[in-house]
């Protein structure tokens, strides 16, 4: 059974994409793992730093994306086309053990989704159990649609949207982990500490029915401006280690990802920028950071928090 995990923050504009789409890259180019990635922002820039437009608007007509699916789901369809095997893409990047799960720019209408689990607490005889009957269906959701496929993969990395809608909880208690992207910057930092009140709130919600087997993997700092922060250096050794009183050293990476020109460039041609500039310094970045990634893994040992 493959690992799935998500890649999180409250706030956006922090890296997750860039994070996601080159950690899953380096694991089936460099390690040879079998990765699945699953866009679950309607930004759909996961999405877009793998496949060009062209290709994903062929895909979008076809209706092989991940809307298709949660379609399904709100809104059973027995006479359904397509599976999840119809809608992954496989060889992404020339990648044979590189997948993808389509996202889409509309993936769910909220509308349908509380008149369907409205419906249910009316079936169930009161309207007074509808936050139980939400929780529940934001446990399954996701997770009805990775894990029956997670034996076919080492990892299934999801790229979740800022905030903390239905689909990024549904996510994020679906994971085995999470991932989760920081700028050493103050706004950033607020951004982790809404995401553990609100992962640890999440757990304290499914605890007593079916808890959750969920842990933070670790935190990775992608830099701003200047290299290796440049004239900021001093102030992000302050950050960094604010963040260490916070969470300890085991839980960040100890390689962080350089401001790179390349990165930018690598979204212009649709695809990692550990395939579009292999030797750059993002490139070797990545590289380093999905060793330490392999390592957490194989040495994990449950929180005790």
């Amino acid at each position: 059974m493959g690992y799935i995990i998500s890649t999180v923050n409250m706030k956006g504009g922090v890296g997750k994409t860039t994070l996601t789409v080159n950690l899953a890259t380096c694991l089936a180019k460099n390690f040879q793992k079998k990765v699945l990635v699953l866009d679950l922002d309607s930004q759909i820039s996961a999405t877009l730093s793998l496949l060009a437009p062209q290709e994903f608007g062929k895909l979008r007509k076809k209706r092989k994306t991940l809307a298709y699916l949660i379609d399904n789901i709100v809104q059973p369809n027995p006479y359904a086309k397509l599976t999840i095997d119809d809608i992954i893409t496989d060889s992404i990047c020339g990648l044979q053990n590189l997948s993808l799960l389509p996202g889409d720019i509309e993936l769910y209408d909220e509308y349908l989704v509380s008149e369907m689990l409205h419906q249910k607490c009316v079936e169930s005889g009161t309207t007074d159990n509808f936050d139980e009957v939400w929780n529940n269906f934001e446990r399954v959701l996701v997770d009805k649609i990775v894990r029956p496929i997670a034996h076919n993969y080492d990892f299934i990395i999801m790229d979740c949207a800022p905030g903390y809608n239905l689909l990024t909880k549904s996510a994020i208690a679906s994971s085995d982990f999470y991932l989760l992207p920081a700028r050493p910057e103050p706004l950033s930092l607020v951004g982790i500490q809404l995401l553990e009140r609100r992962v640890k709130n999440l757990k304290k919600v499914h605890a007593q029915v079916n808890p959750l087997n969920l842990d933070l993997l670790g935190i990775v700092f992608i830099l701003s401006e200047g290299g290796l922060f440049g004239r900021y250096d001093r102030y992000y050794s302050q950050v960094k280690r604010r963040v260490e009183r916070d969470f300890s050293s085991e839980k960040i990476f100890p390689t962080d990802i350089p401001m790179d020109v390349n990165v930018a460039k690598s979204v212009d041609m649709f695809m990692p920028v550990v395939m579009s500039a292999p030797n750059c310094s993002a490139s070797k970045a990545f590289n380093k950071l999905t060793e330490e990634f392999l390592e957490k893994i194989s040495n994990y040992q449950p929180s005790t928090k």
